[in-house]
């Protein structure tokens, strides 16, 4: 899969490649721990394409968000997503140019859904602590600075595996959303306002059947409750009722 473009913040590039690589050898990562128990949509390691993909298959253009941002990947690959094996059987695709627009997502989300179908988590990435038989999230200088991104449609931040797990749900990816819901829940010192605005826009973008996520959310309001004590944010969400 490529990104054209050279922001320095691209969460699928080449530099963030090459640290994923560089891990202990004590922590098994979210793919390898998941892929033991067989519970993945394609069994494969971190770092390899899915089991018989045809890395020579046609390469579709995908123009994100309204920057249109252009990314490319092989059609083979975007088929895992039931939602884009069906654009690319034809339904909407435009077969003499193999291009996609999707102006409504977010060009840091949908590079971090890219790099999962290419290699089975994103960054920063999940690991298994064998030492201490705990999940964790790879430590690296710049992961602590992109939990959140900032959602034009709503015009706040939020955390960033809400998006992540967002988009699973639009696209069919399951497996992803529990590793976004999983690594969620490592995430510490949020802001108030930041997880109540997620905690809205996840319940907006997904069935209300979807009850794992609730309770995440609550356990997350939860675990964070001095935090709300101290700003009183969530007495005033509580006056102010609604679907929290």
């Amino acid at each position: 899969m490529f990104a054209r473009r050279t922001h320095h913040n691209d969460s699928f590039s080449k530099h963030r490649a090459s640290k994923s690589i560089s891990t202990s050898k004590q922590k098994r990562s979210f793919r390898d721990h998941a892929a033991a128990a067989k519970k993945m949509e394609r069994s494969r390691k971190p770092d390899n394409p899915p089991q018989g993909s045809n890395l020579t298959s046609p390469i579709v253009t995908l123009c994100v968000g309204v920057e249109q941002r252009l990314f490319a990947a092989h059609e083979d690959i975007l088929s895992t997503s039931p939602f884009f094996a069906a654009i690319c059987r034809g339904q909407f695709l435009e077969s003499s140019t193999k291009r996609v627009n999707l102006p409504e997502e977010l060009p840091e989300v949908f590079s971090s859904v890219l790099e999962y179908l290419y290699k089975g988590d994103y960054y920063p990435r999940l690991l298994h602590n064998k030492r201490r038989n705990a999940w964790e999230l790879e430590q690296t200088a710049e992961s602590a600075t992109e939990s959140t991104v900032y959602h034009m449609g709503s015009g706040q931040m939020l955390l960033k595996d809400t998006l992540v797990y967002c988009t699973a749900e639009r696209y069919g990816l399951d497996e992803l959303k529990r590793l976004a819901l999983r690594k969620q829940g490592l995430q510490s010192g949020i802001q108030c306002g930041t997880i109540l605005a997620s905690a809205r826009y996840a319940y907006a973008n997904t069935p209300e059947s979807d009850s794992k996520l609730r309770a995440h959310y609550l356990a997350l309001i939860i675990r964070s409750r001095a935090t709300f004590k101290r700003s009183g944010t969530m007495q005033m969400e509580m006056e102010a009722g609604g679907l929290l």
